[in-house]
């Protein structure tokens, strides 16, 4: 089933990278620079259509559906960001993905991060561990000292601002140097692949964080939320996402 779902969603990068007169074709959600275009819809009944076909008992979790109302932990179940960083897409940034996630009784079982730009597919299955194009990665126990932080910072939670940036001075003072890209699936995907050895946001949804957890934890790194809780599904949370090293140093740091 994973080849399946790994042709579909590559198919679904091509509406991405098809994609024309992007700002012809913008409407704004609640919050501040809360964007959908067109093609986040276009992806998404894309994928509905697609992967019910190969599997038609599961349910789905998107963050273009209208009514969110969603049962995650009874059977099968598909959380879906179709266009993850959609500021980006629609200012040509070249830095968006599409995150799939299958879930079956509430734990996640499947991971699909896919950046069509780079042509970058990050996948993984759980118990089978965690691959970049085929490639197996396995996380490096590096020190934030030793590697970037990524930060992210959603414009349309202001109210949480103030704390991500206190945050990032912390971090900042420690690690390396910083970064915030505006995808929170590439930014725990990148985590898994060793480009940074640390991200945080204060505030995601499921569809933000779901396929990615997985990736990251099959390479062998840790996500938590920031108060060092396990992962939950049903609503927003805040993420933490690390090697063992980076997650226990931001914890000694905060």
């Amino acid at each position: 089933m994973l080849n399946e779902i790994i042709s579909i969603v590559t198919s679904a990068g091509d509406i991405i990278l098809e994609a024309q007169h992007i700002k012809d074709h913008v409407e704004s959600k609640q919050g501040q620079a809360n964007f959908v275009t067109k093609y986040d819809v276009e992806v998404q009944e894309f994928l509905y259509r697609e992967l019910a076909a190969i599997l038609p008992e599961a349910s789905f979790m998107g963050e273009e559906d209208e009514v969110k109302n969603h049962q995650i932990n009874k059977g099968y179940c598909f959380i879906i960001d179709p266009i993850d960083g959609t500021t980006n897409f629609i200012f040509d940034y070249k830095h968006s993905c599409i995150s799939v996630a299958l879930m079956l009784q509430g734990e996640i079982i499947l991971g699909v991060v896919y950046n069509p730009y780079l042509k970058e597919l990050f996948t993984a299955e759980k118990d089978k561990g965690a691959f970049l194009n085929g490639k197996q990665l396995f996380i490096k126990e590096l020190a934030l000292e030793d590697g970037m932080v990524s930060i992210g910072t959603a414009p349309y939670y202001r109210e949480k601002a103030d704390e991500t940036f206190r945050i990032a001075r912390l971090v900042y003072d420690k690690a390396l140097d910083l970064r915030r890209s505006g995808s929170a699936a590439l930014d725990i995907c990148y985590v898994a692949a060793g480009r940074i050895v640390l991200y945080y946001e204060l505030l995601l949804s499921p569809w933000d964080y779901a396929a990615g957890s997985l990736i990251l934890t099959e390479a062998g790194g840790k996500i938590r939320t920031m108060d060092g809780k396990l992962l939950t599904f049903e609503h927003p949370i805040s993420i933490l996402a690390g090697n063992h090293t980076t997650v226990q140093q931001y914890f000694e740091l905060i």
